[in-house]
């Protein structure tokens, strides 16, 4: 096979990478995708620096096995520890996510921005070199601590899920608030229950919210243009291929999920 003729590798720590992989297959409708979900190891935002490095290169080897032309990290946290390491591994290209800051910082006015993203995205290098690159006092970033375990329960219009925003930003009830970016891609399965939340506690009036998948998504595509790694157009029908480490139960759910967010239900 024609190393162009190659599926896309796309994995995540869970479901949350299915967001991103919604818009990668709606953007390259040409492109075949193998997605791998490491739920049995999930979630990656509270565990070492050290053990998501280790988890996140057996995705990309179990992936590697498959036989892709690219990885694509949908994983905010994985990208954060492993992203240079995979990239060093593997001669193919490596794209990858990180919160959007940058553009929440443009849309900045009086009010602030609000990072929401998981302990290990928070703290991570990667991450503080963004706000280094911004330098300023406006972005207040929020440790989401026990936020993806809910998004992982499938329910994401769950009173627990505002339960927990609530507990973690009620320090910051009354803040004028011009954006909220969404720092881990679980997030974006409950981006109207954050949007509630923001309406009710938070004073806004142009609030935008960034996950960041767009510009994901468009380099994607501007590497394998680069590359010339773009598979032939052709009448064959998309191949998405769905995985799970915690086996064929969970992939039952993310068939599900998918069905789900193809409707335009959500996102």
């Amino acid at each position: 096979m024609a190393l162009n003729d190659l599926a896309i590798g796309v994995f995540d720590s869970g479901i949350g990478g299915l967001s991103v992989l919604k818009e990668a297959a709606k953007a390259l409708p040409n492109e075949n995708f193998i997605y791998l979900g490491d739920d049995l190891n999930a979630p990656y935002g509270e565990k070492s620096e050290d053990e998501i490095l280790f988890l996140s290169e057996k995705c990309a080897d179990f992936l590697a096995k498959m036989g892709v032309k690219a990885f694509l990290i949908a994983c905010n946290t994985a990208t954060s520890a492993a992203v240079k390491s995979i990239r060093e591994k593997y001669s193919i290209p490596v794209i990858s996510m990180e919160p959007a800051v940058l553009p929440a910082f443009k849309h900045l006015k009086e009010g602030y921005s609000i990072t929401l993203a998981t302990p290990a995205t928070v703290l991570g290098e990667k991450y503080l070199r963004l706000l280094r690159k911004v330098n300023t006092d406006k972005i207040i970033s929020v440790p989401c601590y026990g936020l993806v375990d809910l998004v992982e329960q499938g329910d994401f219009y769950s009173k627990k899920i505002f339960d927990l925003l609530y507990e973690l930003l009620h320090d910051l009830q009354g803040l004028k608030i011009d954006s909220i970016v969404l720092g881990c891609t679980h997030y974006n399965f409950i981006k109207d229950v954050i949007y509630e939340y923001a309406e009710n506690y938070f004073d806004i009036k142009d609030l935008e919210v960034f996950d960041g998948i767009d510009g994901t998504v468009k380099q994607l595509k501007r590497v394998l243009e680069e590359n010339n790694l773009l598979k032939d157009k052709n009448d064959k029908e998309q191949t998405i291929l769905l995985y799970s480490s915690a086996g064929e139960e969970k992939v039952l759910d993310y068939q599900k999920i998918w069905s789900f967010i193809n409707d335009d239900l959500i996102l």
